[in-house]
Formats: structure tokens, C-alpha cells, sequence
């Protein structure tokens, strides 16, 4: 019951999209415009560096809250509450990237899922971040860099489900829910791995390779 509860509650922040709703009060549905995704990048292509700090700043507490909402409640069973967390973080992935009232076309998670990780882990969120910083500066794909961050929350998880406490019983449940989640942003960016295969993906700046 605490799993769909954190899935269902984290289902409902996902559906603040802040991107749509920040394109709504500059009138444009900003799903129309450049990639079609109501995330970070595009706000940030289509309606210049304010409007991507603020998406980003939105999708991003909107995780952020409800994890460490959980992390308090179970804070005296954090083997329980890091458990927690993922579901609630998948909650609100889902909610971000298939909002039920925009025909389940939102944005592709990133921002959201690094909420999720500054909730549960600082260092892996510092880590994520540098990466993040360090690809995006030398290849100017955020793209990869998105990837990249993913795949990091991946192996990280799966080394630190033992340190975190986790149940030897909930170990493989843990790990699965990690990979769902990385699984998702590798599957929501497969056109982007197209584009970064050909060499025709779109740069932050400076155009196309």
C-alpha cells in the first residue's frame, strides 16, 4: 500500500508541468514548438535562458519536495524511506513525462529525476551534477549529458543499495525500480541517441555537428 501510495502521490506533483504551463502565460503551447517536449531544453531553445531556469527550477522541487517529504516520514526506517523515495520519484517521473490531461505528451524527465537525486543521495547529486556540466561543455549535446547523469543514478544505486540499508529482501526490487527509471530516460531520449549516432543532434549552441 506505501508503494502506490508514493507512486500515486508522486503521479500527482508530475503533473505540475511547469514548462507548459510558463509556455501558457507567454502564449504558446510549447509543445509545438522546437523538440515538442514541455521540458528544460526546449524552454530554454524556444523562450531563451529565464523560462529554462524556471522550467528547470519547477520540475525540479517538484520531485525534490515530495522525496524529501518521504525521507522525514521515514526517517527513523530509512532503509524503508530510500525504497520509498525511488517509487515516489518514479511517481512523479511518469506524472512529468505522460501527464493524462495533455494527451500523455510532456517532457522527458531529467530535471525531475534530478530532484530525485539531490533527495536522496547529496553526493550523487553533486556527482550527476559535474558530470552533467562536464559533458554538456565539451560535446554541447545536453542530450548525452542527460544520459550520462541517468546511467551514473543507475550503477550508483545498485552499488549503494547495501549502504543505504535496504532489506536483502528488497535489494532486486530496489534495483529494478533504478533501472526503470534510467530505462525511461534512455527510451524518452531514443530519438536524440539516433540524432547523437548520425551526428545530426542539435547542439546547446553553435548548430548542428
Amino acid at each position: 500500500m506505501e508503494r502506490l501510495i508514493c507512486l500515486a502521490v508522486g503521479y500527482v506533483f508530475g503533473l505540475f508541468q511547469t514548462g507548459y504551463l510558463y509556455g501558457r502565460m507567454n502564449g504558446i503551447d510549447i509543445r509545438q514548438y522546437g523538440s515538442g517536449n514541455s521540458g528544460t531544453t526546449n524552454a530554454l531553445r524556444v523562450l531563451g535562458k529565464k523560462a529554462g531556469l524556471v522550467v528547470f527550477a519547477g520540475d525540479f522541487l517538484k520531485t525534490l519536495i515530495p522525496c524529501l517529504t518521504v525521507r522525514y516520514l521515514f526517517r527513523e526506517h530509512m532503509n524503508s524511506g530510500y525504497l520509498f523515495m525511488l517509487y515516489t520519484g518514479l511517481g512523479v517521473i511518469l506524472g512529468h513525462n505522460f501527464p493524462c490531461y495533455l494527451k500523455f505528451k510532456g517532457g522527458k524527465g531529467i530535471a525531475a529525476t534530478a530532484g530525485l537525486l539531490a533527495a536522496l543521495d547529496l553526493r550523487l547529486g553533486f556527482i550527476c551534477l559535474f558530470a552533467f556540466v562536464a559533458v554538456v561543455a565539451a560535446s554541447r549535446y545536453v542530450s548525452l549529458g542527460s544520459l550520462v547523469i541517468s546511467l551514473i543514478f543507475f550503477i550508483w544505486n545498485i552499488c549503494m543499495a547495501k549502504s543505504y540499508g535496504i532489506p536483502p529482501e528488497c535489494i532486486l526490487e530496489y534495483d529494478v525500480l533504478a533501472g526503470i527509471i534510467c530505462g525511461m530516460a534512455f527510451w524518452r531520449h531514443r530519438s536524440n541517441i539516433s540524432r547523437l549516432l548520425h551526428g545530426t543532434e542539435n547542439k546547446l549552441w553553435g548548430g548542428k555537428k
